[in-house]
């Protein structure tokens, strides 16, 4: 086994835990790392306390031996004094006179002297460090202070200040097992419940959720949490009904497309028949039909052009307009008939467009533009009646520079201002019962692909909207 398989062992296990394993794992890691910060100051102090210990145990000692007859104390006594204070020997000096208590002889030499009166706690750390790991059982001197004397010192054996330390050592591993033991099931089961817990109702509620967004019931229901998770609870609500709102409107939109779609097919063969039969028109001799028929053969081909595009499109994208310029006058002439859309309401159809007035756009889309806008009037005249006077729709038509502004305006009801926002959108910008909310939007992607718009204007009276076409000279020298 090379060095690389161990590491992508363990990276494949902590792939396969999950968030509360991990937090476990790690809860354990930093209190083992604060434990091991405590140990070592901790076994430092040990260490000078169990020294200290001695050296107050050896001065009591020295203390006896001092107040002891001339002729000393048996061997036997010194021999319990030196057992009791755990040390080979000790020396004590006091008011320049030192004493000393020996079992058997006293070593030569030692291995280490451990000053305790001035050491600093760096020097006591990597002495109890060396101490706990050495294993030569040389005997040691230890200096240090005491009440009254000037210094006691002793010779110890290291046996057993080593064998304290480690069973010291193995007490502090036992306690930091438990500690660890203990936070990091208390804090498993509190992320468990605060965090854990809610992150997998996200999670499972996404999932659930992608399965079918278009399902209402499925979107996530937020909780009365005021912290991030309730945040993302409640971003989360947002974002699904958005989107389960989206994709339902889009399914619907699709579908709609479809009917258009076999709509336009047979709308196309219908077209082709009536315009078969407008050929006959032709070879009538009424002054009426004369005038009426081109009109009506030039909308026919219009409507069979467009069901083709739609057909051969698969929707009703508009083409680029064949622009071109065309006298603007005739065109807004041929909607003087859509008044006949509403019989019986007397409405008037009135122009004021100059006889040289030219325009550069296409024909075709632009009748498409002006019909839509002169056939809202009429049907809301016809349904609400005129605001004062006389219901009419009247067209104007003027040139500033390079720029042709068509206004196209009804003394009707006006538009409500709740649907004032949304006028040029599909399907909304609509107030007229039965309208599909079309007509405009499909005058506005017009006038777009014309580098024109079309805007509402406020009024006092009736409605009133502004279209503007730039010749493409202006747009080129805009560019």
């Amino acid at each position: 086994m090379n060095a690389e398989q161990p590491q992508s062992m363990t990276r494949s296990l902590l792939r396969h835990l999950g968030l509360s394993s991990r937090l476990l794992l790690l809860t354990v890691l930093f209190v083992m790392v604060a434990e091991v910060l405590i140990y070592v100051p901790s076994i430092a102090n040990f260490r000078l306390t169990w020294l200290n210990d001695k050296l107050a145990a050896a001065q009591i000692a020295a203390l006896v031996l001092d107040a002891s007859p001339e002729e000393g104390i048996s061997e036997e006594l010194e021999m319990r004094i030196l057992n009791g204070v755990g040390a080979r020997a000790i020396a004590l000096r006091a008011g320049g006179r030192r004493s000393l208590l020996a079992a058997g002889d006293v070593p030569a030499e030692v291995d280490k002297s451990v000053d305790l009166r001035d050491a600093p706690w760096s020097t006591l750390v990597q002495d109890a460090f060396e101490e706990l790991f050495d294993t030569s059982n040389r005997p040691i001197r230890v200096i240090g202070s005491g009440m009254g004397v000037d210094f006691v010192e002793l010779i110890l054996d290291p046996r057993p200040l080593r064998a304290a330390m480690l069973e010291f050592s193995r007490n502090i591993l036992f306690l930091s097992l438990l500690i660890s033991a203990i936070t990091a099931s208390f804090l498993y089961f509190t992320l468990q419940w605060v965090i854990v817990r809610p992150v997998r109702r996200l999670t499972g509620n996404i999932a659930e959720f992608s399965s079918n967004p278009e399902d209402a019931s499925r979107v996530i229901q937020p909780t009365d949490r005021a912290d991030e998770i309730g945040l993302a609870e409640q971003a989360l609500a947002r974002m699904e009904t958005t989107l389960a709102d989206e994709l339902r409107q889009k399914r619907r939109l699709a579908q709609l497309g479809l009917a258009v779609s076999k709509i336009n097919h047979e709308l196309r063969n219908m077209l082709t028949t009536a315009q078969l039969l407008t050929d006959r028109l032709d070879r009538s001799s009424d002054e009426a039909v004369h005038r009426i028929a081109p009109r009506l053969v030039a909308t026919l081909d219009r409507a069979i052009a467009f069901c083709e595009n739609t057909l051969a499109y698969g929707r009703a994208t508009e083409q680029l307009p064949q622009r071109r310029l065309v006298p603007l006058r005739p065109l807004v002439e041929d909607l003087t008939h859509l008044t006949d859309l509403a019989p019986g309401s007397g409405i008037a159809f009135e122009t004021e467009v100059p006889a040289d007035l030219r325009i550069d756009a296409d024909p075709d889309q632009l009748s498409r533009v002006l019909v839509n806008l002169v056939r809202n009037a009429v049907q809301a005249l016809s349904q609400a009646g005129a605001t004062e006077g006389r219901p009419y729709v009247k067209v104007t038509g003027s040139r500033e520079g390079r720029i042709v502004t068509i206004l196209v305006e009804d003394n009707g009801p006006g538009i409500p201002e709740r649907v004032q926002g949304s006028l040029f959108m599909p399907f909304q910008g609509t107030a007229r019962k039965g309208g599909a909310g079309l007509g405009l939007s499909i005058a506005s992607e017009l006038a777009g692909l014309h580098g024109g718009t079309i805007t509402f204007d406020r009024t006092t009276i009736g409605t009133r909207f502004r279209l503007t076409i730039p010749d493409r000279a202006a747009l080129e020298q805009a560019v």
